[in-house]
């Protein structure tokens, strides 16, 4: 049974930390868009801290996350950005005391691994949305889903995409994250299982090349065949090719996907733009799809 930590109600604290890149900002915004919400907010020592590229050395960022993961009296970890180094640190950690009760754990790009670990190694949910570090950039729309995912109260998005998909009706678990660091945990104790789950992908920053070698590595290894849909985020900031490569992102996702007999939609406002709506992982959904339109609803 997949486990869901408790939602937060006014006066719960709530941790930032960073197991990644440190912050080349200070996050005063966001700290008080939190406050905002009635929450107390704790920083850990990696919010100021800085090793290199990363918020301290690998062994401070697990020891920062590992002391909000323990303290019972923190009901919520969020992560201040992303970046890269979360998969330097996620075997060291020890999920007992988060285990027995568990706490929302928030962020997305890098933080996709500890999100999938969650999952896959723990059976609880998580929460892909904004971070401090992106609050200021962010919609008013991607904060608020945001503040109703933590305080449990389930949202409906729905919007019309630019590039039609494939309709459908269907209900399941929506699983998921950035497409990259979903692959970089592939075979390891973090891996998702997307069997009969509704996917959710998104990237940045990543050549095309590279999107349709991910994309054929997941069908290769069966785990695009039997979904219940798939749900495509922002896949944006391409890097640029010397030679153009011939296929958009979602023409190469298409590619993969099309012979298959599920929902699937495209541009879904998540990921690594502004309008980031929270996406509470392994939590039951409703998926929609008619031509362009699309309706994603909490059960």
């Amino acid at each position: 049974m997949i486990k869901q930590p408790p939602y937060l109600k006014k006066g719960d604290k709530i941790a930032i930390v960073c197991p990644a890149k440190k912050l080349p900002n200070p996050i005063d915004k966001g700290i008080e868009i939190l406050e905002s919400w009635g929450l107390e907010v704790v920083l850990g020592e990696t919010v100021s801290a800085s090793h290199h590229q990363f918020s301290g050395s690998d062994e401070l960022r697990a020891k920062d996350i590992q002391q909000f993961l323990d303290d019972a009296s923190v009901k919520a970890i969020i992560a201040g950005r992303g970046g890269y180094g979360t998969i330097r640190i996620i075997d060291e950690l020890d999920f007992t005391a988060f285990n027995a009760n568990p706490k929302w754990l928030i962020g997305f790009s890098d933080i996709t691994i500890l999100l999938s670990h969650a999952f896959a190694k723990l059976n609880t949910q998580s929460i892909h949305g904004q971070m401090p570090y992106t609050f200021e950039e962010s919609t008013p729309e991607a904060l608020e889903s945001l503040r109703k995912a933590l305080f449990g109260e389930n949202d409906t998005y729905s919007y019309e995409s630019e590039v039609s998909g494939k309709d459908g009706a269907v209900e399941g678990v929506l699983v998921g994250g950035n497409l990259t660091l979903l692959l970089a945990v592939e075979g390891s104790v973090s891996e998702m299982d997307f069997e009969g789950k509704i996917l959710f992908i998104e990237d940045v920053g990543e050549h095309e090349y590279s999107i349709d070698r991910m994309m054929r590595t997941l069908k290769r290894k069966g785990k695009l065949a039997n979904l219940k849909g798939l749900v495509v985020g922002a896949f944006n900031e391409l890097g640029e090719e010397s030679i153009y490569f011939g296929q958009t992102p979602e023409e190469v996702i298409w590619e993969q996907v099309k012979a298959y007999d599920y929902p699937v939609c495209f541009g879904f406002p998540s990921g690594h733009i502004a309008d980031n709506r929270a996406m509470v992982l392994g939590k039951s959904v409703s998926l929609f799809v008619e031509g362009k339109k699309v309706t994603l609803n909490y059960i």
